[in-house]
C-alpha cells in the first residue's frame, strides 16, 4: 500500500473517531442541557417515598435530581424564594392552608396527585372505650408519659401539630403534645402496641402504618381537622415556563390507595428508598409510561 493511500485511510479513521467521541458527547450535552431539579421534601415517609420516585423518573427521562430534606417551613421559603423547584406533597385546602395563603403569589399550584386524605388523633383498636376526642379525658390517666397525660406528636413546625394544639384547646384536653418525628412517635406507637398498652399519636392517610396495625381515627366532632384534603405539587414561579415538559409529565401522574399503598410497603420493607422505588416501578411501568406519555 503507498504511503498516501496510508494517509488517506489515517485521516478517515481519524475522522469516524472524532465524529463519534462529538456524537457521544454531543447526547450526553443534551441530557445536560435539560437541566437540575431541585426537590425538597420532609421526613414524611409518602413525601420520601414520591420524591424518590419522581428522582428516578426524571433521571431515566435525561435529568439530573437534587433531593433537599428539610422542615415544613424552610422547605416552603426555599420553593417560594426560587432557591427549590418544586415540594410534592400540599395538603389542601386545609392542612398546608396557612403556608399557601402566605406564599401563594410567589409558587405556582399545579395538578392534584391524591384525592382523599385524613389526618388526627389515632389509637389502636383495641383501645374499645376511646372513640371520640372528647373520650380522651376521661381517660387521661391510662395516656400518662411520665407525669403527664401526653399526645405523641412529629415535627414542631408540621401543620398537624399545629392542628392538634388547637384541638387540645377546642376539646379542652388536659394533655402535653410531644414534640418528637415520625419515626419516634412510631416507634412509640410500635411499643405500646406490642404491649397492647394506651397510645395516642397524631397520624394520617394516606401512610403504610395503617396496614401494619388496627387502628382507628378518633372521632372529631368539632370537626378541627377539618374535611379531607387534596395532594398537590407546588413549584417555583417560573418553573411550568422553564421545565414544560416535567410539568406536563406531572400534571398526569396520579395515585390511589393500591398504587401507593405498594409504594409505602416497600418503603416500610427496606431501608433504602431508591431500591424500593426501583422495585415498584418496575411492577408499574405502564403507568409511569402512562404519566410521561407524549
Amino acid at each position: 500500500m503507498s504511503r498516501g493511500k496510508q494517509v488517506a485511510i489515517f485521516v478517515v479513521i481519524a475522522a469516524l473517531l472524532v465524529g463519534g467521541i462529538y456524537l457521544w458527547g454531543g447526547n450526553e450535552g443534551q441530557k445536560s442541557e435539560k437541566g437540575t431539579i431541585k426537590i425538597a421534601h420532609n421526613n414524611y415517609v409518602e413525601n420520601i417515598a414520591v420524591c424518590y420516585l419522581w428522582k428516578q423518573i426524571l433521571e431515566e427521562k435525561g435529568y439530573r435530581v437534587e433531593l433537599t430534606q428539610t422542615e415544613k417551613a424552610p422547605l416552603w421559603t426555599g420553593v417560594a424564594s426560587g432557591n427549590m423547584d418544586m415540594t410534592l406533597e400540599v395538603w389542601l385546602p386545609h392542612t398546608d392552608a396557612p403556608y399557601y395563603e402566605k406564599y401563594k403569589d410567589r409558587v405556582e399550584l399545579h395538578e392534584a396527585w391524591y384525592k382523599g386524605t385524613a389526618l388526627g388523633l389515632v389509637v389502636p383498636k383495641y383501645m374499645k372505650d376511646v372513640e371520640t376526642i372528647s373520650d380522651l379525658n376521661r381517660y387521661k390517666d391510662q395516656f400518662k408519659r411520665g407525669d403527664n397525660p401526653s399526645i405523641v406528636g412529629i415535627d414542631p413546625g408540621a401543620s398537624l401539630m399545629r392542628l392538634t394544639e388547637k384541638a387540645i384547646q377546642s376539646y379542652d384536653l388536659d394533655y402535653k403534645l410531644i414534640e418528637s418525628s415520625e419515626p419516634a412517635m412510631l416507634s412509640e406507637l410500635d411499643t405500646a402496641y406490642k404491649k397492647k398498652e394506651p397510645v395516642v399519636v397524631t397520624l394520617w392517610n394516606p401512610h403504610w402504618v395503617f396496614n401494619k396495625y388496627d387502628l382507628k381515627y378518633l372521632k372529631d366532632t368539632k370537626k378541627v381537622y377539618g374535611e379531607p384534603d387534596t395532594i398537590y405539587y407546588v413549584t417555583r414561579k417560573g418553573f411550568k415556563k422553564d421545565q414544560p415538559e416535567v410539568v406536563r409529565w406531572m400534571d398526569n401522574w396520579h395515585m390511589d390507595d393500591d398504587s401507593l399503598g405498594a409504594l409505602l410497603k416497600n418503603m416500610e420493607e427496606t431501608d433504602n428508598p431508591e431500591e424500593a422505588v426501583k422495585q415498584w416501578m418496575d411492577d408499574h411501568r405502564e403507568l409511569i409510561e402512562e404519566w410521561t406519555k407524549k
